[in-house]
């Protein structure tokens, strides 16, 4: 398929219909393993569109537990311990996080025996196995579907009849069969199209993308803004709406439905070609911040950091705490008042 000039290989629903990923996958025992982020929304999906799932997990960690359970995930039946479903899983979906990945993989690589599948949905653990530790035995596939949404948004989308597009990709083609294994998988957890890729180029796009305009970039430039009208008089409220609500509420549904001119259009004139003569002082200003994150990405710092910190006993204790002062800003209390504000919340 051409994308603005330049060809990419996809597969479609059309193409590739659930009935023939049902078909390549009817022998296969799928187990997810991890029922945090990615693990409930690719599982359930799976699970409805009638292939035959199993969840790996640890018991200790009670909340995931009994979240699988509450989505009905049976234990002794559907659920198991970690090691037990990769015992009885031809295609292990390794979905717990990076850093978890790093303490997993020595307790399942020895269930790893020749012709199953070790699935990914995030490029890290290979790309950067000198630092993580996950080689891969020789004789199995090793595969890759990334959704590019959380699993919450997978399922929600799934839920709604509509897909949320992944990229695949093979790292280790050890069967013959890896490349219709991912590509059922991917029809199979609910993805929209499927775009290929290789598990360095989707680690490294991933990274510079969370940093950046996904998350990391669009918190920066929204705080900044802001921050520049609370300093100038505005009120909270005020700030917050013109810096968030109208951007999320009203603009980027205009810019997924057909594209930023189309939204441009639909906007008035002044605010057209106030966006045009601004956009090139804020490319200017930001391509030197996304060029330093690429090198970073590029050169496994960014990875390490991740790894370094992630790794600490209390990194859990750390992240709540900076995820509570993000909550907790002047900026985000505005947000929870403004949501509970809108009309469907009334």
């Amino acid at each position: 398929m051409n994308f603005g000039g330049v060809d990419e290989q996809v597969v479609t629903r059309d193409e590739f219909p659930l009935e023939k990923a049902k078909e390549v996958l009817k022998n296969e025992t799928i187990a997810v393993i991890g029922y945090g982020v990615q693990g409930p929304g690719q599982s359930q999906n799976l699970r409805d569109n009638g292939f035959k799932v199993i969840i790996g997990q640890a018991p200790q960690f009670k909340r995931e537990w009994d979240k699988a359970v509450a989505d009905g995930w049976v234990e002794g039946e559907t659920l198991f311990p970690i090691e037990e479903a990769v015992k009885q899983g031809s295609i292990i979906l390794f979905l717990v996080s990076d850093a978890a990945q790093i303490a997993v993989w020595p307790r399942i690589q020895p269930y790893m025996t020749a012709g199953k599948a070790l699935y990914f949905s995030h490029g890290f653990g290979i790309t950067f196995k000198e630092r993580t530790g996950i080689v891969p035995p020789s004789d199995i596939d090793v595969i890759l579907v990334a959704p590019k949404g959380s699993g919450t948004t997978l399922r929600r989308m799934f839920l709604e009849g509509r897909g949320l597009n992944s990229s695949y990709a093979i790292f280790q083609d050890a069967t013959g069969r890896a490349t219709e294994r991912c590509v059922a998988l991917g029809i199979g957890i609910g993805s929209g199209y499927l775009f290929e890729t290789t598990f360095k180029r989707e680690v490294y796009s991933d990274l510079t993308g969370e940093r950046g305009t996904l998350m990391g970039a669009i918190q920066g430039l929204m705080l900044a803004q802001y921050e520049v009208l609370r300093e100038n008089g505005h009120s909270p409220s005020e700030a917050f709406n013109e810096t968030v609500e109208e951007l999320t509420q009203s603009l980027m549904p205009l810019f997924a439905e057909n594209g930023m001119d189309w939204m441009y259009a639909n906007c008035s004139t002044t605010a057209q070609r106030g966006a045009l003569d601004w956009m090139g002082p804020f490319h200017d200003a930001a391509k030197p911040v996304f060029e330093k994150l690429y090198v970073e990405v590029a050169s496994g710092r960014e990875a390490q950091r991740s790894i370094d910190s992630n790794s600490q006993p209390d990194y859990r204790e750390r992240l709540g705490e900076e995820l509570a002062a993000l909550r907790e800003s002047e900026m985000w209390r505005t947000g929870a008042v403004v949501r509970k504000l809108r009309p469907e919340n009334n």
